[in-house]
């Protein structure tokens, strides 16, 4: 029984090995499609431990993916010890943080802002949730804006560029890979290594998920009042939800600038969290399959929709701005999926649904 379980998995874990493989002799801008995916995956899965499982509606997300991709910018390019004289001359080598170090690192940071922003909220709920995490965003995106003056941080407007590429196993993941008579360009080099941390993330998840916590967290997101009655110390356990949500944004900013090599405030707009939210509630809140699912048709659809685009346009002359109508084409898909679906694409299994036939039967009794 356990053999046949391991079939699937084994299929699958061949199937995304060979899929880059087989992309890369099409053309790249597939594989970086794919890679754009996997980032997007990870955000998703640490925004549905605050939305999924916790059930706290947070529309600034997007600001830890902010924090984590300046912390490795500023800490593997050379724009600081440009800056700073005395950083400089601590290290005349210059800055460049290890993978080992920097995703540790980023997540930590950004599980850090994680609880700075859930500490000032606990006793928020709904909307007005809502509109205090979407003003947290906001905040980290202007001041990554503006902070290039009295002392130029983050160079403002300009970004930052000539980021370090990880070096994983002496393999520099920004140069191509020669294996035997195979090649292995960049793209497909990062979405191995994107691929990993996704896979762990998704570890992490469904042991959250099947934990003590987890199952703490869905009780708050059902009933706060309840929970709290039963013993739970709701405090903390939002807290942790902010943290830990936090933490796999900031890991996912670090692997955004190391694969990018530039970073700016444009990035990380409003329209990128509830880009986030939108991927989580259409495949389905709290259910981990389904947000893979969501992130991956949100993120991959807009670039597949530029196929779809191009013809339209022709047909109406050229008066309609191809960008606006892929915009179009997904938001109509979003609002069929919602009305036909509106638990989402494949969420997840009711109480009621888990039951046998019998238990059911015996329960009516």
């Amino acid at each position: 029984m356990r053999q046949h379980k391991l079939i699937p998995f084994a299929l699958s874990a061949l199937a995304l090995a060979v899929l880059p493989l087989l992309l890369q002799g099409v053309g790249e801008a597939w594989v970086r499609i794919l890679d754009t995916a996997l980032l997007y995956i990870l955000l998703a899965l640490g925004l549905n431990i605050v939305v999924g499982f916790a059930g706290l509606l947070d529309l600034g997300y997007i600001a830890f993916y902010a924090v984590g991709a300046y912390l490795f910018a500023l800490l593997a390019s050379p724009h600081l010890t440009d800056t700073i004289p005395a950083l400089a001359a601590l290290f005349p080598g210059g800055l460049h943080l290890p993978i080992w170090l920097a995703l540790p690192l980023g997540a930590g940071v950004a599980a850090m802002f994680g609880v700075l922003l859930g500490a000032p909220t606990l006793r928020l709920r709904g909307d007005y949730l809502a509109i205090v995490t979407l003003g947290f965003g906001e905040i980290i995106r202007v001041f990554m804006n503006n902070l290039d003056a009295p002392i130029n941080i983050t160079n403002g407007p300009k970004g930052i560029n000539s980021i370090d590429t990880f070096h994983v196993g002496g393999v520099n993941l920004g140069e191509p890979w020669h294996v035997g008579g195979l090649t292995l360009p960049p793209v497909t080099l990062h979405y191995y290594l994107f691929l990993a941390v996704v896979v762990v993330a998704v570890v992490v998840c469904m042991r959250l998920h099947d934990s003590r916590v987890g199952r703490a967290w869905m009780a708050i997101r059902e009933d706060e009042i309840a929970a709290k009655a039963m013993g739970l110390n709701t405090r903390n356990l939002k807290l942790l939800a902010f943290g830990l949500g936090a933490s796999f944004g900031g890991a996912a900013g670090v692997l955004f600038a190391s694969f990018q090599g530039f970073v700016s405030p444009e990035s990380f707009s409003l329209q990128e969290s509830v880009l986030v939210v939108a991927m989580v509630v259409l495949g389905g809140l709290g259910h981990i399959p389904g947000v893979i699912l969501g992130a991956f048709l949100l993120a991959a659809l807009p670039e597949v929709l530029r196929h779809v685009a191009g013809p339209l346009q022709t047909m109406t002359g050229g008066r309609l701005d191809a960008a606006i109508l892929r915009q179009l084409l997904v938001a109509l898909a979003m609002i069929g999926i919602m009305l036909l679906r509106p638990r989402g694409l494949w969420p997840s299994p009711r109480h009621e649904d888990r039951l046998m036939p019998d238990q059911t039967e015996g329960g009516r009794a």
